[in-house]
């Protein structure tokens, strides 16, 4: 798989005029976040039924009968001793959500309902009341109600088609919060934003653009990252003091140079600070190619010769002519991607390229391999 720098090289070009540029100014919201405000991971286990016969089969997945029988106990249904339960409309499933920052007893959430065993659908299946519960193990919503799954699927005859994942539903609203998170904010009469990416220099821009606005001594950094803000006391004030503070303006700093590899699509992203020192890149492949030809021979009417069948084996070395590319100091971006599509490496040649120009400390940025 060969990987085309073209259309990167386009945007390089058209990113390029403004490298130049000072740093863009960004909403306060967009870089940072208040601490404490955050949501809470949910799950929970439980049973899906009324499924048209593409529930868990039940000899792989004991843990579904099992389900099934406590939750008759419960219900008061005795079932006799040795029963053997056939079930095909039921399944087992795990139920996950995010509880939103604030959220309060009796709001609504949607959930995400996947399958644990070898349910071929969940479609048409009704999710029984199920508990979520949260990393301390408090219960903090109920989910219950009618899973709607985005995929198709058919079979006949030997034949099957499927399209998007059957095994996975959603239901929206489908679970209502019985608890709420107790949250900190305002405490001592002050709240810590903290900025998404550790940056000293956005830290100290953003303590300078709450003082000039609201007064010197209302934000002082702690770090890099945290910066603790003074509010006023009254919940209403406070409030409002921090819808007008998350949309003030903020010069953010210059990215980090930084490269992006994906080495299994042969995807790169590098943002505009990547730059090289002088250095030459030199590539070349070696082509190896084995093959063979049939050949019939068939002797002339009425002879007493046979047909013969030969192979004629064929091998050749084909060697690209190794091609050097110099780069001078601080190229820019779009020389960067120019060069790559200039000498046509693929994914895997541009990872030991990158890698190498990194050893060799030629390549002004950081390089990240997923």
């Amino acid at each position: 798989m060969r990987f085309n720098f073209k259309l990167i090289a386009l945007a390089a070009a058209l990113i390029c005029p403004i490298l130049s540029t000072p740093a863009r100014a960004e909403r306060l919201k967009d870089i940072a976040s208040f601490g404490g405000v955050r949501q809470n991971q949910l799950s929970g286990y439980g049973i899906v039924v009324g499924l048209d016969g593409t529930g868990d089969q039940t000899t792989q997945t004991p843990f579904t009968v099992q389900s099934i029988m406590a939750m008759l106990q419960q219900k008061g249904i005795s079932l006799p001793a040795g029963t053997q339960l056939q079930l095909k409309n039921v399944a087992a499933v795990m139920v996950t959500t995010s509880l939103p920052a604030f959220a309060q007893p009796g709001q609504t959430i949607d959930v995400t309902v996947s399958s644990m065993g070898n349910a071929k659908s969940l479609r048409g299946g009704t999710l029984l009341m199920t508990p979520l519960q949260g990393a301390d193990g408090q219960v903090y919503a109920m989910a219950q109600g009618n899973i709607l799954v985005g995929g198709v699927g058919a079979s006949g005859g030997g034949a099957s088609t499927q399209v998007n994942q059957l095994a996975v539903g959603r239901i929206s609203a489908g679970a209502t919060v019985e608890r709420a998170v107790a949250s900190n904010l305002g405490a001592d009469n002050q709240v810590k934003l903290e900025l998404n990416t550790t940056d000293f220099s956005t830290a100290s821009r953003v303590v300078e653009a709450i003082n000039d606005k609201f007064g010197p001594g209302i934000a002082t950094a702690l770090d890099g990252r945290v910066i603790r803000v003074r509010v006023p006391s009254s919940s209403d004030q406070r409030v409002s003091f921090l819808g007008i503070l998350e949309n003030m303006d903020v010069r953010s700093s210059e990215a980090a140079a930084k490269v992006i590899l994906n080495a299994r699509t042969g995807s790169i992203v590098m943002n505009r600070a990547v730059t090289l020192d002088t250095c030459a890149i030199s590539h070349g492949n070696l082509t190896v190619t084995i093959g063979g030809d049939t050949q019939v021979s068939q002797p002339p009417a009425g002879s007493r010769g046979a047909t013969v069948v030969t192979q004629n084996p064929s091998a050749s070395v084909k060697k690209d002519p190794g091609r050097v590319i110099m780069l001078n100091n601080g190229a820019s971006l779009a020389e960067v991607v120019k060069a790559m599509n200039a000498i046509g490496a693929t994914p895997q040649d541009l990872l030991s390229i990158l890698q190498s120009l990194k050893a060799a400390g030629s390549l002004r940025a950081e390089l990240e391999i997923i």
